[in-house]
């Protein structure tokens, strides 16, 4: 009897608090941190909408399972997009609006954030402001991230969460590569800056860095959508690392 009070009272809970729509692209995430970013992220979202951009492998699969019990819309690519980023975006907005979500939540397969989003999270999204800003960090290994000339990612706030309004217009950055992941029209709505962080491990392995490098190198050869010497100092041997702190 007691157990199914708490579950009543954990239910209307749920139904009060501002509700979070997780919106995710991912693709071959299987063996990388899809399983870590899902199972820190689910306690704090409502649905999800994801992205699934060819896959080979059973990254599917893994989001069906981990999300079991949250709504989720599942759209599998049979080809990936990614060589259009725009397109991949617009994608991924297109099919998280249809939703009609009250807040989006935006974030890569290899991004997590600490767990003071959680504690913040009604505090953060009950006041006024349209869009809540992060840090993300660029991590180097498990335990540091880089911070130089050319990786200073950090040191910004940008857009993770938005407040989505029924007829929004959305102008977007028209680029194949670095497009980004809201349409920039976002940057318009009235915002502010909280203290959870995000972890970015796209960098964290030595394969994956040689993988992006590679990747550049093939869809941005003259750089005309990057940094040419950002993406030159990818493979450097001995970057400048500071070790993360909680």
């Amino acid at each position: 009897m007691e157990k199914h009070k708490q579950e009543q009272e954990q239910e209307q809970l749920a139904r009060k608090r501002p509700h979070i729509t997780l919106s995710m692209i991912v693709r071959n995430e299987e063996q990388r941190y899809l399983r870590q970013a899902l199972e820190t992220h689910r306690p704090w979202i409502d649905r999800a909408v994801i992205i699934d951009d060819g896959s080979t492998d059973g990254t599917a699969a893994m989001c069906r399972e981990l999300l079991q019990g949250i709504p989720l819309v599942l759209v599998e690519n049979p080809v990936s997009l990614f060589s259009d980023e725009v397109s991949l975006r617009k994608q991924q907005w297109e099919e998280t609006i249809a939703t009609n979500p009250e807040w989006i939540l935006n974030l890569d397969a290899d991004e997590i954030l600490t767990p003071d989003f959680g504690v913040l999270r009604d505090k953060m999204l009950s006041g006024s402001e349209e869009a809540i800003y992060f840090r993300l960090f660029d991590m180097w290994s498990e335990t540091a991230y880089r911070e130089d000339t050319f990786w200073q990612a950090h040191v910004y706030y940008r857009a993770f969460l938005v407040r989505y309004r029924p007829g929004m217009v959305c102008e977007w950055k028209e680029t194949p590569q670095h497009c980004g992941r809201f349409p920039i029209s976002i940057q318009h709505l009235p915002y502010a800056c909280h203290e959870p962080r995000v972890k970015h491990y796209g960098w964290a392995r030595e394969e994956d860095r040689v993988r992006k490098y590679r990747r550049y190198q093939s869809l941005d050869p003259d750089a005309r959508y990057g940094w040419k010497e950002q993406y030159e100092s990818i493979l450097d041997a001995e970057p400048r690392l500071i070790v993360w702190l909680d």
